[in-house]
């Protein structure tokens, strides 16, 4: 999707010199989280009046540095499914992930990027890779996602478009033909993307996550998104709150998988919304309601991030 990736870490590129202690960056609280459709409304309704933040962002603005680059992972596919909704039939808390995209050094909205988002499901399997990825307690993969295309992307560009335990591990090629949980959407003129998913599931190693990319300087046409690169991998996280709220949610609740925390996630850097830690909003007497998680990433478009080499 993104043509030849260089690898390179986050302080390559041509601004691998910037002060990151002077960048700026305005993080969303949860009145930013921006509605795109249908697609992006919890299905369950409107929030019962007790809710609960987990993460630390706040709704004043707030500084933090360049936004945590993190390992690819084995199961990435590129570019796979051009959509908003990624659910398909997967049973689960729903989640509408509000993400914005912004220039780390001079917090400009980015527009015209190709995010995506892929993660497994409640039970820790990651379609394209379900006979790798067994979940509920068998031995699952240690990380996530890489990125070799498979087939043609389906489904219409964006509305505007032009006429897309221990982490790390090489790519797999996918195994079989499932693709859900897995989207590419486009940033609007304000650097926002929503989609709307499941509440992730976890397996062995590995905390609650979801992988992500971001690629800049691509083009959007009629097969999806082409050329450009990636400036960004990334990894959202969940407060354990949360995760412990959903355990005690079918299906859920069936694992016997052991659960890695989050502060004993190998991936996750400690750095709260720096490191990937979304805001979280939900009915603290009711998460299975649903979930919306926000947060703003602050990338370089001048670097070349693809996660495969960290």
């Amino acid at each position: 999707m993104t043509g030849n990736h260089t690898e390179h870490q986050q302080d390559n590129g041509p601004r691998h010199k910037r002060d990151l202690t002077r960048r700026k960056v305005v993080v969303a609280g949860a009145g930013a989280a921006v509605a795109v459709g249908a697609g992006t409304a919890l299905a369950s309704g409107a929030f019962a009046d007790e809710t609960s933040t987990a993460g630390t962002a706040t709704t004043s603005e707030a500084c933090y540095k360049l936004t945590s680059e993190t390992t690819e992972g084995p199961y990435y596919i590129d570019a796979d499914k051009i959509r908003r909704d990624i659910t398909e039939d997967k049973e689960g808390i729903p989640l509408v992930l509000n993400l914005k995209v912004i220039d780390a050094e001079t917090c400009k909205p980015i527009a015209n990027a190709a995010v995506d988002i892929w993660h497994c499901d409640a039970l820790g399997i990651y379609s394209g890779y379900e006979s790798l990825s067994t979940g509920g307690g068998g031995t699952a993969p240690t990380d996530a996602p890489s990125g070799t295309p498979s087939g043609t992307p389906t489904g219409e560009p964006p509305s505007g478009a032009p006429s897309g335990g221990t982490g790390g591990g090489g790519h797999e090629e996918p195994t079989d033909d499932e693709r859900y949980l897995r989207g590419t959407w486009r940033t609007d003129k304000q650097g926002r993307v929503a989609f709307k998913t499941i509440f992730p599931g976890w397996y062995r190693g590995r905390t609650v996550h979801i992988h992500t990319k971001v690629h800049v300087d691509g083009k959007w046409t009629d097969a999806g998104y082409e050329g450009g690169h990636t400036c960004h991998t990334g990894q959202f996280f969940f407060a354990e709150e949360a995760v412990l709220a959903s355990a005690e949610v079918e299906p859920y609740s069936t694992s016997t998988t052991e659960r890695t925390t989050l502060t004993e996630d190998t991936i996750y850097d400690q750095s709260g919304t720096t490191g990937g830690l979304l805001k979280l909003k939900y009915d603290k007497k009711n998460i299975a309601k649903g979930v919306v998680g926000s947060i703003t990433m602050g990338v370089d478009p001048d670097s070349t991030n693809d996660g495969t080499s960290l």
